[in-house]
């Protein structure tokens, strides 16, 4: 009976490790059953009220929503910046609110890149330096970051403009310096926060155009969260997220996206100006 118990037991167990092995293999982020709420004056303000997302290796997913809608904060919690109230972010199936100080910060460090709409380079170095500071914090050499961001920086279209602070770069320049910082430590996942939000429309086109072929290129995860419909047109899935909970999610195959309005099965979205004739 003994023996009957521990056999059970032992495939118990690796059906259990059987199905991690394949979640991990297929999904890099999954939220489950996420809530969060934020008190504003002794009210309740409920940020996000159950969200189940599951994002696989290498796909380009875009959020879209009004603001409030909970875009920043389901950002937050997969970018291990905010801990649910209830539920579970994981990221490769590992559970980061049970991630201590140290834990957390190594993740943020060597699993995800952040692009944020108002760039945040810091103004008194070079793009060259703000590139190489993500990887001199994951210990590589002085020598080793300062050739590997030189690359990188290339690779955005900024090689010449390397030893350039931020002042003397346009807002597309310091946004690719952005990109390139992104992925210094070669991350399995990109959060793009507005990453177009304060970008004309050509050059917002040119990001957009970049972060899908970084995508192609090195293999990563992009999640966006964006009120910019020309997003629409790189992502492979796009969220719909209103007061706090997923409404809808379409795939690539499912809307029709023009310049000026992109359609779903039912519905029309007013998108961004046409370009000229």
């Amino acid at each position: 009976m003994t023996d009957d118990i521990t056999i059970e037991n032992s495939q118990a167990a690796d059906a259990e490790q059987d199905e991690r092995a394949g979640l991990l293999a297929v999904h890099v982020i999954r939220a489950v059953g996420v809530k969060r709420v934020f008190r504003l004056g002794g009210e309740p303000v409920h940020a996000l009220r159950g969200v189940d997302l599951s994002v696989q290796r290498g796909e380009y997913v875009s959020i879209m929503g009004p603001s409030g809608s909970g875009k920043s904060t389901l950002f937050n919690m997969i970018g291990g910046l905010d801990k649910p109230d209830e539920g579970h972010v994981y990221i490769d199936e590992v559970d980061i609110a049970a991630l201590d100080t140290f834990e957390l910060a190594w993740l943020r460090c060597h699993k995800i890149g952040y692009i944020f709409q108002t760039f945040n380079l810091i103004p008194v170095a070079s793009a060259l330096e703000n590139v190489m500071f993500p990887m001199l914090f994951a210990g590589l050499s002085q020598a080793d970051a300062q050739d590997k961001a030189a690359e990188l920086l290339a690779r955005v279209g900024l090689g010449e403009r390397v030893l350039h602070k931020p002042v003397e770069l346009s807002g597309g320049q310091q946004q690719r310096v952005a990109v390139a910082r992104a992925l210094a430590n070669d991350p399995a996942i990109i959060l793009a926060d507005e990453p177009t939000g304060n970008l004309d429309l050509h050059t917002g086109e040119e990001i957009i155009q970049m972060l899908h072929g970084l995508k192609e290129d090195f293999h990563v995860t992009v999640m966006s969260a964006t009120h910019d419909h020309k997003m629409l047109a790189a992502s492979d899935r796009v969220v719909y997220l209103t007061d706090g909970q997923i409404t809808d999610i379409k795939h690539r195959g499912e809307m029709d996206i023009k310049f000026g309005t992109i359609q779903g099965d039912d519905e029309g979205l007013t998108g961004g100006d046409a370009p000229p004739q």
